[in-house]
């Protein structure tokens, strides 16, 4: 992910979204740390396996290399995402603030909890970061890194989740690079036949044991995960294309239009025509 200034990796999004049922960002991950802090209204945030509904005040972790994926859940939807290199407080020297909790949370072994909720100190450290940046004043940097240091000081306190051994650590990094490719080529095929067969010979895994760690790593089977997909493509064609609903349904892989309607309807809790007379 690039960084405005790659000398000191950290930067805020200030993002709004005035449609419920749209998606505010795509399944994704990255090697960075993010803090999510919902400002107004509401939205569904998935991290890995965990599914989150997220209201004014709520504070969400996303870890390194974690899958993740939003929904608007509100027309007043107003959230701040803080995204840190966490490289940036790495000390010169091997002290213990260091190898205790710098160096495993880099390497992804020290993960945090997702759903911080609603934590007051926590939000007020986030936001502190937040109006450092923005404003830039005369020693800002120095602000951001005491400041980011504090945060993960009141993370590490009260929301560690676990703490993975060697082992495991490697054993999730394998994971995550054998089905990067495979999370990729359904963002860029989806409008093809993706089968379990295909997908799980990418990543040079059994069917089964494939199916099994798609679900750990998304939360959702390989179908759902894959029906997800298309109908948030679906449902950007609909708001901001002069396409036909048939037309979509095609474009975004759904051989039936009525299979189409049904599916949208049950998982946006709208009619693909309704959405569109809209």
């Amino acid at each position: 992910m690039d960084m405005p200034d790659p000398h000191f990796p950290i930067k805020v999004h200030h993002s709004a979204c005035k449609e419920q049922g749209v998606v505010i960002f795509p399944h994704h991950f990255h090697e960075h740390l993010e803090f999510l802090y919902i400002v107004a209204g509401k939205a569904l945030i998935e991290c890995g396996s965990t599914t989150i509904t997220a209201s004014a005040g709520d504070f969400i972790v996303v870890n390194s290399n974690e899958l993740h994926y939003g929904v608007s859940l509100s027309e007043d939807l107003y959230y701040y995402a803080l995204i840190a290199d966490i490289s940036l407080l790495h000390s010169q020297s091997v002290d213990a603030a260091e190898t205790k909790f710098i160096t495993p949370i880099t390497q992804n072994r020290l993960l945090l909890q997702n759903d911080i909720g609603n934590d007051s100190k926590v939000t007020a450290s986030m936001l502190a970061i937040v109006h450092e940046l923005e404003q830039r004043e005369f020693g800002y940097e120095l602000a951001i890194k005491s400041e980011l240091y504090r945060l993960l000081t009141l993370l590490l306190r009260s929301h560690v989740a676990t703490i993975l051994t060697k082992d495991e650590y490697a054993e999730r990094m394998k994971n995550i690079e054998r089905f990067a490719p495979v999370f990729q080529y359904i963002e860029r095929c989806f409008q093809g036949e993706l089968s379990v067969d295909l997908l799980a010979s990418m990543a040079n895994l059994s069917r089964f044991h494939f199916s099994r760690l798609f679900k750990e790593l998304s939360g959702h089977t390989v179908t759902e995960y894959i029906t997800m997909t298309r109908l948030g493509k679906a449902d950007y064609l609909l708001r901001h294309s002069s396409l036909t609903v048939s037309e979509i349904a095609a474009a975004t892989g759904f051989n039936d239009i009525y299979y189409f309607s049904r599916t949208f309807k049950k998982h946006k809790k709208v009619s693909p025509s309704t959405l569109r007379g809209n």
